[in-house]
């Protein structure tokens, strides 16, 4: 399985969504990392086929979304930020609903929509209707139809987003279940469930990827450069102006900063391994919540 994406952009009017993106994607978790408005939900659209790109070409293993057409489609499992659910439907009637829709027998509906709902523990709750669940139930259901077809391509947008801790980790191990021989695309602003999830990331800023880089070796371009010292509030008050700085807490009427910087701030500064959170406010730790993803 080989999923291309080449020269790829998208343009609205004036302003350039996605520009000229390039990246070949084999079998793993693809953890996409941007700060908002940097492009991932149109990438993610376009892959779809949602949206049409302006230009560049989307290919599976060789063949254009052109030469493939419906049968593109049945590659494809999508779990969008915003899932429009029916209220007034219990989970089991939804699941057959969404099965029909992607063209599963009767049968095969059945046994899946079984199968999933055991998977996502929603069994017990199958039948009453979703406007009871939880946000955390409802995205666990947002990810069963997502996989309803086994697709070979999984695209999931903000998928964790508004869960409390401990859905976030359950819903992360469900995804690692079905990532298996499949290519996930995992976006999301909460920087550790990528963490823990993700063979490759691919980082977007102004519509391009700014990197692909393995999970494991993402972090070498910043070691040696993320510091930790103590300081007194006015200090770190001054040092928040005028350094790179990604944390700080306080500590029995100190300051502990965390920080980016090429050389040691000062001569205390003990150096720390970087994470990548570190890296993600590296890039991006200005631009953060300025506006909404596109």
């Amino acid at each position: 399985m080989k999923l291309q994406l080449q020269n790829l952009r998208k343009q609205y009017g004036t302003k350039c969504a996605v520009n000229k993106v390039n990246a070949t994607l084999a079998p793993g978790v693809y953890g996409l990392l941007g700060a908002n408005g940097a492009g991932k939900t149109t990438l993610m659209r376009m892959i779809c086929g949602i949206l049409k790109p302006t230009s560049g070409n989307i290919r599976l293993n060789g063949k254009t979304m052109e030469e493939l057409g419906e049968k593109y489609y049945t590659h494809l499992g999508y779990m969008p930020q915003d899932f429009g659910f029916y209220p007034d439907f219990t989970a089991r009637e939804f699941m057959l609903y969404m099965a029909a829709v992607k063209g599963l027998n009767e049968r095969k509906a059945r046994m899946r929509t079984e199968e999933l709902l055991h998977m996502v523990n929603l069994s017990n709750v199958a039948d009453k209707k979703i406007r009871s669940y939880s946000g955390g139930m409802k995205q666990r259901l947002g990810i069963a139809q997502a996989e309803l077809n086994h697709p070979s391509i999984l695209i999931l947008d903000e998928p964790t987003a508004g869960l409390d801790p401990k859905e976030r980790v359950r819903f992360r191990n469900i995804i690692s279940d079905f990532a298996k021989e499949k290519i996930v695309i995992l976006s999301t602003h909460i920087v550790s469930d990528v963490s823990y999830i993700a063979d490759t990331i691919l980082m977007m800023k102004q519509g391009r990827f700014l990197l692909q880089e393995d999970a494991d070796t993402v972090t070498d371009g910043i070691r040696g450069k993320v510091w930790e010292l103590f300081v007194d509030e006015r200090t770190a008050a001054e040092y928040s102006r005028n350094f790179s700085v990604v944390n700080l807490h306080h500590e029995n009427n100190m300051v502990r900063l965390r920080m980016i910087e090429e050389t040691a701030p000062r001569a205390d500064a003990r150096n720390v391994e970087p994470s990548l959170e570190d890296l993600f406010l590296y890039y991006f730790g200005e631009e953060t919540g300025k506006q909404e993803d596109v």
